[in-house]
């Protein structure tokens, strides 16, 4: 299963969707994770290809919609506050991706999305889920990092 994710910065218009739709069906894919979409009315669209289309809308916060069922897996896509933001926020985001991934019950999660994080390379061996290629690291890098790291070493849950 192909699973991406891609911060669309606007899918207001219709010309912004028949955009990324047309840009979609340039790479492989069976689920595109999207955030910042900028919506002010949600939209669920069936295009003539198969293709769905889940949107919600700007002023939503948290799941924006269950788009089919496979019993063993559940996708979650997140978008976490800027550095603009106070600590605050950015903990009760993390708090309610936490109490989401705790809560499901599926076999497998996977979570995409925006964390406006910044990893650099890997610091220590036992960082195998951080890349070598990553230039300089930030504070939500070092948050998302923690996060990767409790759950990476979840037995119930395995990455």
């Amino acid at each position: 299963m192909a699973i991406c994710t891609f911060n669309a910065r606007t899918l207001a218009s219709e010309a912004c969707i028949e955009d990324l739709m047309m840009q979609a069906r340039k790479i492989k894919y069976d689920v595109i994770g999207l955030t910042e979409t900028r919506r002010h009315r949600p939209l669920h669209a069936v295009f003539e290809t198969g293709e769905e289309l889940f949107l919600g809308t700007c002023d939503s916060r948290g799941v924006g919609g269950k788009c089919g069922s496979i019993p063993a897996l559940n996708i979650f896509v997140a978008y976490a506050p800027t550095s603009s933001y106070e600590e605050e926020e950015l903990e009760a985001f993390y708090m309610d991706l936490e109490r989401l991934y705790r809560e499901d019950h599926t076999f497998y999660k996977v979570i995409v999305g925006d964390f406006n994080a910044k990893i650099g390379p890997r610091r220590t061996a036992e960082e195998l889920h951080i890349g070598t290629h990553g230039v300089e690291w930030n504070e939500q890098g070092e948050r998302l990092t923690e996060f990767i790291t409790v759950y990476h070493d979840d037995p119930y849950h395995p990455w």
